[in-house]
Parts: C-alpha cells; structure tokens; sequence
C-alpha cells in the first residue's frame, strides 16, 4: 500500500453507447443500446438515457427490448472502438511507462514511476488534465479513481461515474470499504458470495471481521488469505505494463440454429479468416487452432489441432478448423461457433504451408505424373488445363460458393455516390433507411433505399472528432446554451446568395419539450 493516491484507474463511460452518441447527432441525449440484435443477443453497453430504463450489460437483448422498446439498438462498430481506445492508450502512456490496459476502455497508470510527486494534490492535477485531454481528443467522457491501490483506484472510479474524479486518502480505505458488498472485492464472483452468505458474511467489513483463518477454512488457503488481505484494504499487486495474451480467437451466436452442412462450414471459415486478422493486428502468430462449437441444447465441445510450428497463415488456420469441424456432428442445430489460436509467438515459422492449398496440388502432380508414366491421358490433361477445363487426372474441384447478399445491420457505416456517408437505421422487405449525417454535423435527413442499390457501399468509421480544415463557421446550436447569442463569424457566400444585414443576434433555439424516448420514436419513424 502506498502513501500517496499515485496509482490511476480510468474507465470511459458507456464507452461503446458514448462513441454511438458521439458519432450520430440524432442519438444525442437518447437512449441508445449497443450489442447483438438478434432473439439470443446480449448487450454490451447501454447508454445512461437508456440505464434509466433498467437496461445494462449482460442483459439478455430480449429483455432490454421490453424494458426500453423505444432505444436506438446498435450493432458494435469495433473498428471505430478499437481507434478511440488507441488515442485514449497514447495519452495514459504520456503519463507513465506503467500503463496495464484491462480491456478498450479501462486501464491501471502508475504515476510515480512517471514521475509524478507522491502528493494528493500532483495526483489529483494529472487526473483532471486527463479527462480535459480524453474530451479534447475524442468527444467522449472517462471517470478517474485515485488511491494507493490497484482495489480501491477502481472503486473510486465506480464512484466518480459518470465523467468525475475521486479520490480515496491513504488511511481511510477501511471505512470506505466496511459497508460495501463482498462483490465489490475483485476475485469474489457468485459462488464466492453465496458460500460467504451462508457463513452470515455479507459485507467486507464482515469478512475482515471474519479473520483470515475462518476465510481459509471457508474458501480455500490461496482464496481465503488474498480476500482477507484485500477485505482488510491491503492490494500489494502492481501496475504491470506488459500483459501476456494467452490466445486470440473469434465467435458469433446465430439467430437460429445451423442445421445446413455447407452453412456451418462456411462460418467456420469465415470466423478463421477473422481469426487471423486479430492475430496479425497483435503481431502475433498461433501454433494450436481450437475450434467450439455449442449445440442446440447448449452443450458446448472444444477440438484443438496442434501445427507445426506458429503461422498466421489464414489458408493453414482454415484447414485446420475444416479439419476440426469435419470430425463434429452438427445436424441437430448449432447455435454457436468459434474459432481460436493459442500458443502464440512473435514470429511465423516460413516454412509452414497452407496444407489444404499445397496438399491438393501435391496429390494432383501425383496423379499427372502416374498419368504420364501410363500413357494414357496426359496430353489431354494438359489440353485441358489450358482450356481452363478440368483434366481427367486433377482432383475434385472445390465448389464455389455464392457471395452472401450484404447485411445492412443497425448503426454501420455507409456512403452513397450521391448523399454522402451516413449510417444503417433499419432495413427489411429489401429496403434499407439511412440516416446521412455526420459526427460533426446536425441531425440529418433519412432516406430509403433498395438493399442492392449500386450507390451505396459499406464505409470505415468516421472520426468523432472533425479533421482540421482551416476555419469553420460555429454550429449555433452546438456551440451555446439555449437562449445565448452565439458570437459568430460570417461565412463566405456567393454574392447573391448573401442575405441583408441583421441587427438582431443569432440565438440558439429553445429546447423541445418532451424530448428522450417519445422523441426518439418521431425521429425514428420520420421521412
């Protein structure tokens, strides 16, 4: 335990619900749900408009739609995720070289070893800079915890949500911490708390209470010591900057079942493709592909294919989970599959092949030149090859298969040739709505378009903060409260497109009464 509050706990808030707000303006002060959309969805991050309603993480989708119907329901866009956490990183390792992420939007700095003073108040300084330099960088707002752990640096960030700063002085981290839930204590999940309530221990002050040796007795030697520590305030663990990734892998839950062969095999493919473009952002290369599979009944079976030596081949981690997947039965229904690497490495071993690909090819000169030795065929096979017709020797080809139709799904990016980028508000019965706006520009028009329409193509994420483009006439009503003239600057215009003078100033316009959820149900619905 430290003397001073030096070590910093930042969690973004809502992160995945604020970066939707931040990026379409007509979602601003709404309630908006981000997660996935179909029947078996989970969501992963609910706005605070929409946490009023009682919808938060985790939830079944089903339920957050009875308890908030009227929400903005979103598809992640981890792409843009994955740009904001990077600009958040660079700013926390500003501070120290002690940075240990813990996920996109939460992380532990340690500030002494950046050269912080051990003081409050040289903590408390750097905290507030950075939530001034998050707002500046991104649009969005983090919560900061400050204390002489890693433990209660993150309780003082629950406590500062949302966009605050606490911090928690060294000595009175026992009075902080006595009526809080055994919960609040990291490493107590569900079956930990159950077994604790059954011996009447509810609280952490109860557990520090409890001695170390009744926890032991309770828990485990290991559990029951490291929960009394950190019941009784001391977390000796530190800041570590470096964090071994043990695996990287890929899963998608469907709507319904897969009972289709070629389908479950077309997903698998697809999520090792996906797979690989992970393990090649980490700079990363795999030696063991792991394949899971949960079946109708939500019995769930992993299979494991070790290679070679580590690749980040997408063509090798392929085959290898077609090889995996061939050998699981799937026509009762499958409801879920992934696709995973461990054993990870910096490197790739080169002389890896994508055994599928170079296998078939080996077999089919096999084949030709027991063909040639025989006579019998082999001018017309190599006729043939030229042709682009298939030779009496070669092996089978492998069917085609058809492009999937897109899927225009709630909140992803789009640009059309004509209306420029927007975003996915719906789509259904061939029709896809569009709302064409963006992050810095005022709520925009809808419009509706056919689901194969030619001008209108899937787009990267837009940043939340405008490019600088030199000088630009203030937004009026973005950039004053209401009833407060703006003091802005004209704007270059054609000659005759200029209007007369106006003694009067601009005034930003009064809020609508009756905004939040009814408002959301006439912007959704509007033309």
């Amino acid at each position: 335990m430290r003397g001073a509050p030096t070590i910093l706990h930042l969690d973004m808030d809502a992160f995945f619900a604020a970066a939707e707000q931040a990026a379409k303006p007509s979602l601003r002060g709404k309630p908006v749900i981000v997660g996935g959309l179909g029947p078996r969805g989970v969501v992963s991050t609910a706005s605070y408009e929409a946490r009023v309603f009682g919808v938060h993480s985790a939830m079944a989708m089903a339920q957050a739609r009875r308890l908030c119907p009227n929400a903005a329901y979103l598809t992640p866009r981890f792409a843009l995720y994955r740009q904001v956490s990077e600009v958040v990183m660079r700013l926390l390792a500003a501070l120290s070289p002690l940075v240990e992420p813990l996920s996109l939007d939460e992380a532990f700095v340690d500030l002494e070893a950046g050269g912080v003073e051990p003081r409050t108040q040289a903590a408390r300084a750097v905290g507030e800079r950075l939530r001034r330099d998050i707002a500046a960088a991104t649009g969005l707002s983090g919560s900061v915890g400050l204390a002489g752990s890693k433990m209660l640096a993150k309780i003082a960030s629950e406590q500062a949500k949302p966009d605050g700063l606490v911090v928690i002085e060294p000595g009175t981290e026992l009075a902080l911490l006595g009526p809080m839930s055994v919960r609040a204590i990291p490493g107590v999940g569900p079956a930990t708390a159950e077994a604790l309530r059954r011996a009447g221990i509810h609280t952490v002050g109860e557990t520090a209470e409890a001695g170390e040796a009744e926890l032991v007795r309770l828990l485990g030697r290991a559990h029951g010591a490291s929960l009394f520590a950190l019941a009784s305030g001391r977390d000796e663990r530190p800041v570590v900057a470096e964090r071994d990734t043990k695996s990287v892998s890929v899963e998608d839950t469907f709507d319904e079942d897969l009972t289709d062969r070629s389908r479950v095999q077309f997903e698998v493919d697809r999520l090792a493709v996906r797979c690989v473009e992970r393990l090649r952002a980490a700079g990363r290369s795999g030696r063991t592909v792991v394949l899971k599979v949960r079946r109708y009944d939500f019995s769930t079976l992993t299979r494991s294919e070790t290679l070679r030596g580590p690749t980040d081949d997408p063509a090798v981690v392929r085959e290898a989970a077609r090889r995996l997947i061939d050998a699981v039965e799937t026509a009762e229904g499958v409801r879920l599959l992934g696709v995973g690497v461990t054993g990870l490495a910096d490197y790739t071993q080169e002389d890896l092949f994508a055994q599928a690909a170079t296998e078939r090819e080996a077999l089919a000169g096999e084949q030709q030149g027991r063909g040639e030795q025989a006579g019998a065929g082999g001018s017309r096979g190599a006729a043939a090859a030229e042709s682009g017709a298939p030779g009496p020797l070669a092996g089978p080809a492998e069917p085609e298969r058809p492009e999937p139709p897109r899927r225009w799904l709630p909140g992803l990016d789009v640009v059309h040739a004509e209306y420029g980028a927007g975003w996915v508000q719906g789509s259904g019965v061939g029709r896809v709505t569009v709302r064409f706006e963006e992050p810095w520009s005022a709520p925009g028009r809808v419009r509706t378009f056919a689901v194969d329409d030619p001008d209108l193509t899937q787009a990267e994420p837009l940043p939340l903060i405008r490019p600088e483009t030199g000088p630009a006439a203030p937004d009026p009503e973005a950039s004053c409260d209401a009833g407060e003239p703006v003091a802005s600057r004209p704007v270059p215009q054609p000659p005759e497109a200029v209007p007369p003078p106006s003694s009067e100033p601009a005034i930003c316009p009064k809020p609508v009464s009756g905004g939040g959820v009814g408002a959301l149900r006439r912007e959704v619905s509007s033309p």
